[in-house]
């Protein structure tokens, strides 16, 4: 099997995954007990019960609702491929509006957070792995900071850092009486509402990556490879370029893991500094069973999921011979 035949069986199977995660995800929502229009009728006040009936009947003729589950499905389908993700039961505006408007701020503190985290987390992991004396002292620190919940270091930065030393705002991600552009003021104030939010969730993760990598580097340091090359009088220099080499594998499929759940936000870190990101909308969806919403936002993530497993297994079929082995004539 060559390269073009592993590359074909991995898109038909991310194809059917694709498929079958979409489905699921349309079905559930309607699953759940409850009525989105029922519940948007009820928190409008001093309704006689024709006129409820009457709103009841035009917002379910609005959102295709009263049809049957199947014409609903084909709908959706048909809607998909157009690139129209609904219309949101709860805010009243279109999905992909919604999304649009929120996913920035995620991909603000979440990138820089996923990947600063993870250079900083694999280099001293490294070290704790070859050096001894370095892991005694710094792996209790790891594992403080990777058992540490993202809320409750949040909590601690805006007690310590934003209400007691008031150094940076801590609720939101600017100024309410700014409007979003790009003159100097506005990204100033932007950057000193991002700082806490990055750094609860940046500091956080340092230690998993850091206990990850330490733990794959004594591995691959008792490997068989390493004994041979130590045999043969190999620099150790050589033998831990080569042992990094294999241990970094994993850290890039959690990486890759990672920026793809980017788009479903830092829900903890989002309520606890108010920030206007996609996790609190889509948790807001789902209190109100927004079906339309909450379709969009798991669309965003499954998708995202979806192409970032779909190029770890290129980058690995790439970068591993053992991979390459799998599927190479001869």
């Amino acid at each position: 099997m060559g390269f073009k035949e592993y590359l074909k069986r991995k898109i038909i199977v991310y194809l059917l995954t694709f498929i079958f995660a979409v489905t699921l995800n349309w079905l559930l929502p309607r699953l759940m007990p409850g009525d989105p229009i029922q519940i948007m009728i009820n928190s409008a006040l001093g309704l006689s019960p024709q006129e409820r009936e009457i709103l009841l009947r035009f917002y379910e003729e609005l959102y295709g609702l009263n049809k049957p589950l199947y014409a609903q499905f084909v709908s959706f389908w048909v809607a998909l491929f157009k690139g129209d993700l609904g219309y949101s039961i709860l805010y009243r505006a279109p999905v992909s509006r919604l999304l649009k408007n929120a996913l920035p701020y995620d991909i603000a503190i979440l990138f820089p957070a996923i990947v600063l985290s993870w250079v900083i987390g694999n280099w001293l992991g490294a070290l704790a792995g070859k050096n001894k004396r370095y892991d005694t002292y710094m792996m209790p620190l790891f594992y403080f900071l990777a058992s540490m919940p993202y809320f409750w270091f949040a909590m601690l930065l805006v007690y310590f850092v934003g209400v007691k030393a008031g150094i940076l705002p801590y609720q939101g991600a600017y100024s309410p009486n700014l409007v979003p552009s790009l003159s100097l003021r506005f990204i100033v104030d932007f950057l000193k509402h991002w700082i806490m939010p990055f750094l609860s969730l940046f500091v956080v993760m340092i230690g998993s990556w850091a206990i990850g990598m330490r733990n794959m580097i004594i591995y691959e340091l008792e490997a068989d490879y390493v004994r041979y090359l130590e045999a043969l009088g190999a620099s150790e220099k050589l033998m831990t370029k080569h042992a990094y080499k294999n241990a970094i594998l994993p850290q890039i499929t959690g990486l890759a893991l990672q920026l793809g759940l980017m788009v479903a936000g830092a829900i903890a870190t989002e309520i606890v500094f108010n920030y206007p990101g996609v996790g609190v909308l889509l948790m807001r969806a789902a209190m109100s069973q927004d079906y339309f919403l909450l379709q969009g936002g798991f669309l965003m993530i499954v998708i995202s999921v979806l192409v970032a497993n779909f190029v770890i297994d290129i980058v690995y079929a790439l970068i591993d011979p053992r991979v390459r082995a799998s599927y190479t004539e001869g």
